[in-house]
């Protein structure tokens, strides 16, 4: 067989379109977008290149407009769920077999079909399952996932290239295997790059993948498969299911071939999960890999020197964009008092300019939460915040979900920094400030260090450099992506790697070769050319 060291294209990242009125990626979305709305799916689960479908069908809708039926996925069984890995376990041998350039050229081709022809279908389909605006879309289920797709591949290259120096008559190698089992990929209702890229990076390191996506994500999934299936991913490689979490648990935890799981969601539940796994150890071929992000409480801190337009921004787009429900959102802000009264102004002037509505009316900024659950639970901390005589709603403050999830982009101010919406994580157009003195700024760089368990994302904004040093070093471990004179959202692939650690996960890093190192395996190979024939060693011989 022809051999050869192959040369990875160098992965760009993908530009984003911005959707001016008149263009013809807005044209071309908003009839996909009626396009998809004018049917109705019959989404089917993914098992070793099958569709399946179970007697189990739950109906999927719009956040926005929950009265309208985009389709019906098949509800999975523990069934389904063992087949599923027994599909994974059947096709592993032949896809670790594989010669990494192709499993490179599967993947860079899933990434060409995103850029291309799979565009206007996927973020359409984001937009309408997940109520996403069209830019929010487009960074998320055209850019990102394209991006992951691309410096994967490169950074999959370069861990190949890695190996060891060899002494004198000898030739040391090493070998990047992948993990000994399946992997099981569970992943978000937030980011379809997200939904993309836990089951992918596995797979593409030579591993095969049962995925769980969240039940709020599957009308976009589906498409993902879609896409995966057409870029030539070989039957079994990922197997995509819809179980309950506890189903999936029951049998994946207590299987002899589990590998590792990559996971994006709550805290609570990744908990439980290693909790699970810790106790079932003793029953693994080997020690499964865990690699989790979850929640976050994500803090912007203002220096008395900031910058109030390049404040005020930070705080309008990093708290509301995609109505708060990115694991990187900022949700507690810290303001210092001689910059409260211009802040306050231009911030609640900001709010009232915000449309709210569906995604297919692209002049609306804010959409719909994502479902009943997150819609109640948002609902009942602004309702406790109105009858606080301690804190003050400034802004927004209603909600409706008549025909859609609607929560209005909120403002609370909270005389007590430890008040409960600045340290718990709410995942919504709910934001907290906390005004403070502003010539006690090392205070409350130890405050915004000790107040949240999480430790994802948070931003220093600032004119004044010893400050921005002293904040860098103060919250040295505060957050996983730290950003000056920024939002704190908006990490992007081979410039920011993303990920935290405290309660906010593992800090593996997507979108960073450190991410990708765990779904292998080394193995050290020594070939010695000429070997010793003789045991004695010269210091043996007498003087």
């Amino acid at each position: 067989m022809p051999k050869g060291i192959f040369k990875i294209p160098t992965p760009i990242n993908e530009p984003i379109k911005n959707y001016a009125p008149q263009s013809a990626e807005r044209k071309e979305l908003q009839a996909m977008l009626k396009h998809l709305r004018g049917q109705e799916l019959d989404i089917p689960m993914y098992i070793g290149g099958k569709e399946i479908r179970s007697n189990d069908k739950i109906r999927l809708a719009p956040p926005h407009d929950h009265k309208h039926t985009l389709g019906h996925f098949h509800k999975s069984t523990k069934e389904h769920v063992k087949q599923a890995i027994d599909a994974a376990l059947a096709a592993k041998e032949n896809w670790a077999d594989l010669s990494w350039e192709h499993r490179a050229s599967i993947f860079l081709k899933a990434a060409e079909l995103i850029a291309g022809p799979y565009r206007a279908k996927l973020n359409a389909a984001t937009m309408l399952g997940q109520s996403k605006n069209a830019y929010q879309a487009e960074i998320d289920s055209a850019c990102e996932i394209t991006d992951f797709l691309r410096f994967n591949v490169s950074y999959m290259s370069d861990i190949y290239a890695e190996q060891p120096i060899s002494g004198p008559g000898v030739w040391n190698r090493l070998e990047w295997r992948p993990l000994e089992g399946f992997v099981y990929a569970l992943t978000p209702f937030n980011f379809t790059a997200i939904a993309g890229n836990l089951p992918s990076s596995c797979a593409m390191m030579g591993n095969v993948v049962v995925w769980k996506p969240s039940n709020t994500q599957v009308y976009a999934a589906n498409v993902l498969m879609e896409i995966f299936k057409e870029a030539g991913v070989p039957d079994g490689v990922i197997n995509l299911i819809y179980p309950s979490g506890p189903d999936a648990a029951e049998v994946i935890f207590n299987h002899r071939d589990f590998a590792g799981i990559h996971f994006t969601g709550s805290t609570e539940v990744f908990q439980n999960i290693w909790q699970t796994i810790g106790n079932n150890i003793h029953k693994y071929k080997s020690y499964p890999r865990i690699v989790g992000e979850t929640g976050g409480k994500d803090f912007i801190l203002a220096h008395k020197s900031a910058d109030v337009k390049t404040l005020v921004t930070a705080i309008s787009r990093g708290a509301f964009e995609y109505q708060g429900q990115k694991c990187s959102a900022a949700s507690r802000v810290y303001i210092p008092s001689n910059l409260w009264n211009e802040v306050k102004t231009l911030l609640v002037a900001d709010l009232k300019s915000m449309k709210m509505g569906p995604t297919e009316d692209f002049t609306n900024f804010i959409n719909a939460v994502i479902d009943e659950k997150s819609f109640d639970k948002l609902a009942k901390y602004i309702e406790a915040a109105k009858k606080d005589k301690d804190v003050e709603v400034i802004a927004g403050g209603n909600y409706d979900k008549s025909k859609g999830y609607f929560i209005e982009p909120t403002v609370i101010v909270a005389k007590d920094p430890k008040y409960v919406t600045m340290c718990e994580e709410l995942f919504g157009p709910v934001l907290t400030i906390h005004v403070y003195d502003e010539n006690k700024f090392e205070e409350i760089c130890t405050v915004v260090d000790s107040t949240s368990i999480y430790a994802l994302t948070g931003a220093i904004i600032a004119q004044d450099r010893y400050a921005i040093e002293l904040a860098t070093k103060k919250l040295v471990n505060s957050a996983g992506n730290f950003y000056i004179n920024d939002k704190c959202t908006g990490a992007v692939v081979g410039q920011q790697p993303f990920g935290g650690a405290r309660g906010s996960g593992t800090n593996d890093k997507a979108g960073a070769k450190i991410n990708l190192l765990r779904w292998v395996t080394p193995r050290t190979i020594k070939e010695t050319f000429v070997p010793a024939v003789d045991y004695r060693y010269p210091f043996l011989q007498a003087d």
